[in-house]
């Protein structure tokens, strides 16, 4: 394989791996999801309803003010937080027509393409949200996120490498490697990575839930659970433990039919 460097635009098209296709529902980073959406700690109602108050705000601040850049890039983040994808995609693009060079809009035009499923589209805005002399970290992992979403493991994993020179052992890019290793079914390549991750912020649920999915495809169930309980009430571990079972049944199931 070529050197390619991290800010090209690599061309290839590959296909999208079965089990992520299977286990998205829910980022990791930057506002693309990843695959432990299933076992998020808080649920997507709960989200949206502690978001209406200000999103009804902003929503009024908009209507006020459409052309202003910063009104857009809160609205439409927003937007995506309460589960409004599309809308938070329209107010993007329509802020991006209007300041085709604005950095900030492009990358939250980028994470919302991502959320919506629209991942090409995603890359290549995110690809005009910095540049090769002044990279930013956060749009790095995004874009090897919506890489690893296209299939394209291995490019994405120089992205995340180029991510981590700028910021090193960064949990939440960390977490992205380790589930990109484990697309690739490289398990221990993905425990190694995420191991580092939990390492650097155990606080985090969803890299948690992310290497207790690992350890759980390796056999390791009773580890992994003990990480799904970690500081949830009763009544919510036992909802993300037998989530994450379904996960592991589907994988396992997917492996059987092959």
């Amino acid at each position: 394989m070529s050197k390619r460097s991290p800010l090209a635009s690599p061309p290839a098209r590959l296909l999208f791996p079965a089990f992520l296709a299977l286990a998205l529902g829910g980022c990791q980073t930057a506002g693309i999801e990843d695959v432990t959406g299933a076992l998020g700690v808080r649920s997507e109602t709960a989200a949206k309803a502690d978001a209406r108050p200000e999103l009804d705000a902003l929503r009024e601040r908009y209507r006020a003010k459409p052309s202003d850049p910063n009104v857009a890039l809160a609205y439409g983040k927003a937007l995506r937080e309460s589960g409004q994808r599309a809308q938070a995609v329209a107010v993007m693009e329509q802020a991006v027509l209007a300041h085709p060079s604005n950095k900030a809009l492009l990358a939250g035009y980028g994470r919302a393409l991502a959320d919506s499923g629209s991942f090409q589209q995603a890359f290549d805005v995110l690809s005009r949200a910095h540049t090769p002399e002044d990279p930013d970290w956060r749009i790095l992992s995004a874009q090897g996120a919506a890489l690893d979403q296209l299939g394209r493991n291995e490019e994405a994993q120089q992205y995340y490498a180029a991510a981590l020179k700028i910021v090193p052992d960064e949990p939440t890019v960390l977490s992205n490697l380790g589930l990109s290793y484990m697309l690739q079914n490289n398990l221990p390549k993905a425990e190694q990575v995420l191991g580092r991750a939990y390492q650097r912020n155990q606080n985090d649920a969803r890299i948690r839930a992310n290497l207790a999915l690992v350890l759980g495809l390796q056999g390791r169930e009773a580890e992994a659970e003990i990480l799904v309980k970690a500081d949830l009430p009763p009544d919510q571990a036992a909802a993300k433990v037998a989530a994450l079972r379904q996960l592991l049944a589907k994988k396992q199931q997917q492996r059987a039919d092959k």
